[in-house]
């Protein structure tokens, strides 16, 4: 059984630290490429970064140099870090799984930030 769990997120402060995490089971975890998308209230769900299985990397244009997505192979485990957390950051947040081969797609839950004083 394929499961992605991203625990963490909750509230968090305005120019504070945040960093989700994304665990991944029942997939051999070097042969997908991840990527994390938020939705805000009232937005539609967006793309924000992908790590490919070779470690290309690729962020929303409106959020370069305040992402950083990053992996770790060893523990199935892929993160996404933003520098000085905004109100506008208010999401859930949610990583996906893409087989590179036959394309199967993997969601996780979600997990909810609200970024407030």
């Amino acid at each position: 059984q394929v499961q992605l769990v991203e625990p963490g997120g909750g509230l968090v402060q305005p120019g504070g630290s945040l960093r989700l995490s994304c665990s991944a089971s029942g997939i051999y975890f070097r042969m997908y490429n991840m990527a994390w998308f938020r939705q805000a209230p009232g937005n539609k769900r967006e793309w924000v970064a992908s790590i490919a299985c070779f470690e290309t990397i690729r962020y929303v244009n409106s959020e370069k140099g305040r992402f950083t997505i990053s992996k770790d192979n060893a523990n199935n485990t892929v993160y996404l870090e933003v520098d000085n957390p905004k109100g506008e950051d208010t999401a859930v947040n949610c990583c996906t799984s893409v087989q590179i081969t036959n394309g199967n797609t993997y969601w996780g839950q979600g997990t909810q930030v609200t970024v407030s004083s």
